[in-house]
C-alpha cells in the first residue's frame, strides 16, 4: 500500500512539473512574439511639412509661403480647426506680398545704383581722356574735382552691393519663414503648459563673479 502511494506521489509531481514547464514555454513564446513586433515608426508632420515649405521657396520665393496658405485652406475645408481662419490667411498673403514688394523696391533700387555708377564711371574715363574736361553728354559738370567724381562712384558701386546681399538676405528670410511657420502649424501647446516664477538663490561661482549666494527668480516650466 505504501509502494502505491509513493508511485502516485511522484507521477503527481511529475504531471505537475511537466504542466508548469508547458505553461512556461508558452509565456515564454508568447513574449518573444511581443518583442518581435515593431512599434509603429513616429512621423513628424512638422518637420515634413516645413521641408517642403522651405524647398518651394529655395525652387522660388514666396511658393512655400502659398504651399502654407494652402494648409490652412485644407484644414478650413475638412473641419480639422474651428472657423475659417481668416486673421491667419491675410497674415500669410501680407507676408507674401511684403517678400515681392521687397524684391521689387530692391530692384529698383539696385538698377538705379547701378546707373549712376556707370555713369560717374564713363564720367571719370571720359575726363583721362581729354585733359579733366567734362563729357558733354553725361551733365555732371558741376562736379569739378575729379576727387569728388570718385567718390561718389564708389558710393553707388558699395550700395549696389549692399543691395546684392539684401536679396540674400531676403531670399534667405522668405525660406526660413516658411519654413518656422509650416514647423508651427504642427506645434501644439494644450492647457496643461504652465509656469512659474519663484524666488531663489545663485550658489558662488567663480566663473560669474559670485562670491557669496545672490538673489535670483527662478523660472519653472510645467509641460
Amino acid at each position: 500500500m505504501r509502494l502505491l502511494a509513493f508511485f502516485a506521489v511522484v507521477f503527481l509531481t511529475f504531471t505537475t512539473v511537466k504542466a508548469q514547464d508547458s505553461v512556461k514555454n508558452n509565456a515564454i513564446e508568447k513574449k518573444d512574439k511581443i518583442d518581435t513586433i515593431k512599434p509603429a515608426d513616429y512621423i513628424n508632420l512638422g518637420k515634413i511639412a516645413g521641408q517642403k515649405a522651405a524647398r518651394r521657396s529655395l525652387i522660388f520665393p514666396g511658393l512655400g509661403q502659398i504651399y502654407n496658405y494652402g494648409l490652412v485652406v485644407k484644414d478650413v475645408q475638412s473641419g480639422a480647426v474651428k472657423g475659417k481662419k481668416v486673421a491667419q490667411k491675410v497674415y500669410i498673403v501680407a507676408k507674401l506680398g511684403a517678400i515681392y514688394a521687397g524684391g521689387v523696391i530692391l530692384a529698383k533700387s539696385y538698377v538705379d545704383n547701378s546707373k549712376n555708377y556707370r555713369l560717374f564711371l564713363n564720367e571719370l574715363q571720359y575726363r583721362q581722356l581729354n585733359n579733366n574736361r567734362p563729357s558733354p553728354d553725361n551733365g555732371l559738370e558741376q562736379y569739378r574735382d575729379t576727387n569728388n567724381l570718385l567718390v561718389a562712384k564708389n558710393i553707388f558701386k558699395r550700395n549696389r552691393e549692399i543691395v546684392l546681399m539684401s536679396f540674400a538676405g531676403l531670399y534667405g528670410l522668405n525660406v526660413l519663414d516658411a519654413y518656422v511657420t509650416a514647423r508651427l502649424k504642427y506645434f501644439n501647446v494644450d492647457e496643461r503648459l504652465a509656469f512659474k516664477v519663484s524666488p531663489s538663490f545663485v550658489q558662488p561661482q567663480t566663473m560669474y563673479g559670485f562670491a557669496s549666494p545672490a538673489p535670483a527668480l527662478k523660472l519653472s516650466l510645467k509641460l
